[in-house]
């Protein structure tokens, strides 16, 4: 699409704000006013669309995507968007371990147990570690306290946890983003503990490399959208 505006800038003294591209209100793709509850995020929102050149390239402007989903899409229902995310602890990639090669055992333990046991103390959760690919049912105290923490969560933290659970296969990593005991580079790390030491062990695939950069990239933008808030 052709860039049809010449300024984007912060609408409102108090939260909600809004952004305006030359006075006009900016909406999302189902129409609604968006509006965000921090001035920061606006700002940033404001100068994605400010970034633009000639062209407007939507994946360039990652925060105003994530605004919108929360108001389109999580809005709508923020206790069934919540509990999609928090289905995630019923399989969650920390507690399935391999039995071999034994470096790969110790890089999991070394990696995941302490999130494990950062869960353990801020939540008051167990997690049954399995071996293989097998399902273990998790404890259901376990499972209720997963899907309350992320049921306290609002419309806009439950849109930029989307992504980070659903990349790193994680409940467990979610909430440690969203606490700010993780950053984006640590969640990656921890989300693909295997395939890191896959390629260290064998080299990295250009083709997977690829997709691995874009996954990051909303990695990165879902977890600078939850510091703005």
């Amino acid at each position: 699409m052709k860039r049809f505006y010449k300024l984007a800038a912060v609408t409102g003294e108090t939260a909600p704000f809004g952004v305006a591209l030359d006075g006009r209100p900016l909406r999302t793709p189902a129409r609604a006013l968006l509006a965000v509850p921090a001035r920061a995020l606006a700002d940033a929102i404001a100068a994605e669309w400010n970034g633009q050149g000639e062209q407007i390239v939507p994946r360039s402007m990652p925060l105003t995507g994530l605004s919108n989903a929360a108001i389109d899409r999580v809005a709508a229902d923020v206790e069934g968007f919540a509990d999609g995310l928090a289905v995630f602890a019923e399989s969650d990639l920390l507690a399935y371990r391999t039995d071999a090669p034994a470096p790969l055992v110790a890089r999991q333990a070394a990696e995941w147990d302490p999130l494990l046991a950062w869960a353990r103390r801020r939540y008051d959760v167990d997690f049954r570690l399995a071996t293989g690919i097998v399902h273990v049912a998790q404890p259901e105290a376990t499972l209720a306290r997963v899907r309350a923490a992320y049921r306290a969560f609002d419309a806009f933290r439950l849109a930029a946890l989307n992504p980070v659970v659903t990349i790193c296969g994680s409940a467990v990593i979610g909430l440690a983003v969203a606490e700010g005991e993780m950053d984006a580079g640590a969640a990656w790390a921890a989300g693909h503990l295997d395939e890191l030491w896959q390629a260290e062990q064998w080299g990295k695939d250009p083709l997977a490399e690829a997709g691995h950069a874009e996954r990051q990239a909303d990695l990165a933008a879902a977890t600078e959208f939850l510091r703005l808030l």
